[in-house]
């Protein structure tokens, strides 16, 4: 296991999902989806409960929108999804020609634009894609298209928008213009060999970058000119993205996954799936609703 910083990291949510994923937090809770379960969760950690919908297909993500409801990123689309009834509503399809891809992760900048990219269900296709959409109104973001695209993440200075392919191990970095468009893209971040693969990231309210780490045993913290701060060790190997909740967002909660782990693996690994949570020593900020 990587070295990292000595910090408690505890299991605060046994759903052992085979693929968490999108945790964010909205209300008083931290919502997040089991991709391959095709379920949507949402947890308060103040009393344990937790409750959980299915959704029509694989669901990457789900976030709050505008209207009070939520926006579900489902293999299908964009789909407006009413927790209270449990109805998901296809809302708009970016790729109908693309039927071996899905969508994957997502995002919303400050305007409330969602920013949500696609990917390769086989995982070896370039055929994933980044996506904006504002006010009903989706687009190419006009990035090269890779195998997985990950972790949208919004720098609210400037703003600024951090897309990651997962497989190539970089995270970009590019500004949004005030029309909705992205200015050249950089190399931010490039995790080297044998670190595991950049999953899920998010911003905390230092402006500092948190990558979550698939197959690299925990999380890393990344300062705004792209130098690694610090990094979290895990007890399991897959983790997939984090989300700062709880009293002032202080709380950083992180799904994690048991997709490609072994029968041996998953014997050394018996909390691999969890929802965990540790102490960040730094505040999050709160998620933008969407404009859909």
């Amino acid at each position: 296991m990587p070295g990292g910083a000595e910090m408690t990291v505890t299991s605060v949510l046994a759903v052992a999902a085979m693929l968490g994923e999108g945790p964010v937090w909205h209300g008083d809770g931290l919502w997040f989806v089991d991709i391959k379960g095709r379920r949507i969760h949402r947890f308060t950690p103040h009393d344990g409960a937790s409750r959980q919908w299915q959704a029509p297909d694989q669901v990457g993500w789900v976030l709050p929108s505008v209207r009070g409801d939520m926006i579900a990123g489902v293999k299908t689309g964009l789909h407006r999804f009413d927790p209270a009834s449990g109805q998901f509503a296809l809302l708009h399809d970016p790729e109908p020609g693309q039927p071996g891809n899905r969508l994957n992760d997502a995002a919303t900048d400050p305007a409330g634009r969602l920013w949500f990219g696609s990917m390769d269900d086989g995982e070896t296709l370039a055929s994933g894609r980044l996506y904006s959409c504002d006010a009903g109104t989706c687009r190419d973001s006009g990035l090269p298209p890779v195998v997985i695209t990950n972790g949208p993440a919004i720098q609210r200075d400037g703003p600024t928008l951090y897309h990651t392919d997962t497989l190539g191990k970089t995270i970009w970095q590019a500004a949004i213009n005030n029309d909705g468009s992205l200015g050249p893209a950089r190399r931010h971040v490039v995790i080297e060999d044998g670190a595991g693969y950049p999953d899920g990231s998010v911003i905390d309210a230092e402006g500092c970058l948190w990558v979550a780490l698939y197959g690299g045993w925990g999380v890393r913290r990344y300062d705004p000119a792209g130098t690694l701060m610090q990094t979290i060790r895990f007890p399991v190997a897959n983790v997939t993205k984090i989300a700062f909740g709880g009293e002032n967002l202080a709380t950083a909660f992180a799904t994690t996954a048991r997709k490609g782990l072994n029968a041996a693996e998953l014997a050394d690994q018996p909390l691999a799936g969890n929802v965990f949570s540790f102490d960040p020593g730094v505040a999050g900020l709160p998620v933008v609703p969407a404009n859909i």
